[in-house]
């Protein structure tokens, strides 16, 4: 018996095959191979079409149910992980009527704003945990107020994954969980924000109706089950947000367990057990995967825009030395701690949260001619997104998380090293790295929601940890420098954005 995970991201679209007996990845598979475009119409802007994130996918099953060697019918239940925040509008007959406005589009700021003024930052923090910010209801705030034309012809706005789920079972649902990080939620009152919807001036009748986050969530249709290689009937039983199911893969479900991640984007996910919020809203409080009204799970979530991307812009443009990221990752070793003084501010790929929704861009400091080279450029990215990780943590830490132990799977920027080792010095936090990935994550919580696992404990036993990376304290006093250092520019840096 296998089940298939799917992982709709913003650089690819992977897809995993688990055996359920025993909780071993037969395949994964990702397309495209090079990172997937994302259209910037103008400055701040970032679209996809949602049509490819199908196309993708559509490519990376048919591939992983070959590359396992197991038949279609063999799968036999199906998980969903996505990439947050984005925005797909579709009419009546289900068609896309625009590119989807994806996580790390900026554009609707100042919706956000206006909305948390006029709603008030007790009912926003109280009640939806989060300012309204520039998340999904935002951003539909934009699309009405700019495209009215458009937004005329909406029948339902549905999250990445909701559209993806929508193409396999034809049908527009969404979860609790979903509707959180859309900020249309009401933790208070335990239903839709009728406050939100009324403040933006949304029918109701364009919210997708809700399912739970495990269990049956609708099947395969005939054209659906052709396209992707699979049978007919075969359920959709699972679906999260990339974060909330990258903290599922790594089997981090109660308070006080942390998740992180390092690709495009860098992430701390931290699980709370009450209802509370950071009071100048620097981190995204949402539903857990497992959060209920009889059981309060709510995933704290530290968001670093600027993060994988600039290890990627700096790989691209020092290609000549480096060329791929393992030898991008030896020549940062080569650099000792610090970088010899420069030092980078991890930015300029959209609004920073941690930064009050600051967009600040990525800025480059103590550069000497005669010193230093791409090694250093190279060395100083890393850690400068440590540090970035760093800052967000200690706004956990006030919050009353004890953060001691982050686990992290083996992939992104958890591959290099320097990366790994700086984060647990710059933390003093035990980094485990676990051989695990969203995708994967996503087919295990398709065996919980299908009732094939019994609980989380069943389907994690199997997970296996690679390494645990601890701080060496013989090198503290230099990672508090380069910390101190990091922290003193980011201050003056975004005194002079505010001013």
């Amino acid at each position: 018996m296998y089940l298939l995970g799917c992982d709709i991201g913003s650089s690819s679209v992977k897809a995993s095959i688990v055996n359920s007996e025993n909780g071993r990845i037969e395949a994964s598979e990702f397309y495209p191979a090079e990172e997937a475009p994302i259209r910037a119409l103008q400055p701040g802007w970032a679209e996809q079409d949602p049509n490819d994130w199908w196309e993708y996918l559509r490519i990376a099953v048919g591939s992983a149910v070959r590359k396992a060697g197991i038949r279609g019918e063999d799968v036999r239940a199906i998980g969903i992980s996505y990439q947050m925040h984005g925005l797909t509008l579709v009419d009546k007959q289900l068609k896309t009527l625009r590119p989807a406005i994806i996580w790390c589009d900026s554009r609707a700021v100042t919706c956000g704003e206006q909305a948390f003024e006029a709603l008030g930052k007790d009912y926003c923090l109280s009640h939806l945990l989060n300012t309204p910010g520039n998340f999904t209801a935002a951003k539909l705030a934009w699309v009405k107020e700019n495209e009215p034309r458009l937004f005329d012809s909406v029948y339902k706005f549905l999250l990445p994954g909701d559209f993806i789920a929508m193409r396999m079972t034809g049908e527009t649902l969404t979860t609790v969980s979903g509707l959180s990080e859309g900020i249309f939620w009401d933790f208070k009152e335990n239903h839709l924000s009728h406050e939100v919807m009324n403040h933006f001036g949304f029918p109701e009748e364009l919210v997708p109706g809700i399912c739970p986050t495990f269990g049956r969530q609708g099947e395969l249709t005939a054209s659906a089950a052709s396209a992707l290689g699979l049978s007919k009937g075969t359920p959709v039983t699972y679906r999260a947000g990339d974060q909330p199911n990258n903290a599922l893969s790594l089997n981090v479900f109660n308070p006080g367990e942390i998740a992180a991640t390092a690709g495009t984007s860098g992430v701390v996910y931290g699980v709370n057990g009450s209802v509370t919020c950071d009071p100048l809203s620097r981190v995204n409080t949402f539903a857990h995967v497992n959060h209920s009204d009889k059981q309060t799970r709510l995933g704290v979530l530290l968001c670093i825009n600027g993060a994988g991307i600039l290890n990627s812009w700096v790989k691209r443009n020092l290609a000549p030395m480096g060329g791929s990221y393992e030898a991008l990752n030896r020549l940062a070793a080569t650099v000792p701690i610090g970088s010899e003084g420069v030092t980078i501010l991890p930015f300029g790929n959209g609004t920073e949260r941690m930064l009050e929704n600051r967009e600040a861009d990525c800025s480059v400091y103590g550069i000497n001619f005669n010193l230093h080279d791409g090694r250093h450029l190279a060395r100083a990215a890393q850690e400068g997104i440590v540090c970035a990780f760093r800052y967000g943590m200690d706004i956990l830490k006030e919050m009353g998380m004890d953060i001691r132990l982050v686990r992290a799977g083996h992939a992104n920027m958890f591959l290099s090293p320097v990366f790994r080792e700086t984060l647990a010095g710059t933390t003093g936090a035990v980094i485990e790295l676990y051989d695990t990935n969203g995708a994967a994550g996503a087919a295990l919580g398709a065996g919980l929601g299908a009732g094939i696992y019994a609980s989380p404990a069943e389907a994690f036993a199997s997970l296996r940890k690679i390494e645990a990376i601890e701080a060496d304290t013989s090198q503290a006093d230099a990672y508090d420098r380069m910390y101190a250092r990091w922290k003193t520019l980011l201050i003056n840096h975004s005194s002079f954005i505010t001013n």
